[in-house]
């Protein structure tokens, strides 16, 4: 029970990445607060952690939106007295699969874009709450391709380096009040849905059936595998603990050693 009597706010909880954190979170003995644009995903996750035994509740929320990610990190401190834990694991609405050259800006920027603003917003929100109580902690996602560039992943990669250094500045800022921020950077889960699409654009890119792809993305890491997102959300769960207290503005290498540190 890592995270007993932890309160967390979850965006983008609808989603199976969202899910599986919220799960593990949930096991863990925090009250997990689920938020996104969808009430019935975002119901039925709340469904499967109440009928193991743990505590969720949901709200619609636009991550993007400055009013709405206010107002509901207000009203979770109002209603359980702290905001410990936040998780922004929205889509970013990304397009892979075309090179830069052949992009328009507008199709570019909308990665990068969507990553800045729903990151500044959810961890600015966050910070105002967690500062005050000098304790919190602010988690983010990112890949590989934040430090590997690779062909075809459009804004994505940018996306995601931006996402790293958005947690590296805001950690800054609010280390001395007790808060810290922690990014965790995945080689991509195959049994999330998003990545399977992916793989699925590069692989017939590199004119190889999905399976061919896989095992060629697993053959790079010295797992010779890519991450699973159950392994993704227990290493999410120790971070926002009291026992990663000494951990903040770094980024957590889950690659299973596609990348080396």
């Amino acid at each position: 029970m890592m995270l007993k009597n932890k309160n967390a706010i979850i965006y983008g909880a609808g989603g199976a990445v969202g899910r599986t954190m919220a799960h593990a979170f949930a096991r863990e003995g925090a009250k997990v607060f689920l938020a996104g644009h969808t009430l019935a995903k975002l119901k039925t996750v709340a469904e499967e952690i109440a009928d193991l035994g743990g505590s969720a509740e949901v709200a619609e929320v636009d991550a993007l939106d400055q009013e709405s990610v206010e107002k509901h990190a207000a009203e979770v401190v109002k209603k359980a007295g702290s905001l410990d834990v936040s998780f922004n694991l929205i889509s970013l609405g990304d397009e892979q699969g075309t090179l830069l050259v052949d992009m328009t800006l507008d199709e570019f920027l909308i990665a990068p874009t969507t990553a800045l603003r729903t990151q500044f917003l959810t961890m600015t929100a966050a910070a105002r709450h967690m500062t005050k109580q000098k304790s919190g902690v602010m988690l983010a996602l990112t890949a590989n391709v934040a430090r590997m560039p690779s062909s075809y992943s459009g804004g994505f990669g940018v996306a995601c380096a931006t996402i790293e250094a958005m947690c590296r500045q805001v950690a800054v800022e609010v280390g001395a009040d007790g808060v810290r921020v922690i990014c965790l950077r995945s080689a991509g889960s195959p049994d999330a849905p998003g990545v399977h699409e992916a793989l699925s654009i590069h692989a017939k890119n590199s004119n190889m059936t999905f399976d061919e792809f896989h095992a060629y993305a697993a053959r790079g890491s010295m797992l010779k595998r890519m991450p699973w997102m159950a392994e993704i959300a227990n290493v999410a769960a120790f971070m926002a603990s009291d026992g990663a207290s000494a951990m903040t503005a770094s980024v957590a290498n889950l690659t299973c050693g596609a990348l080396v540190d």
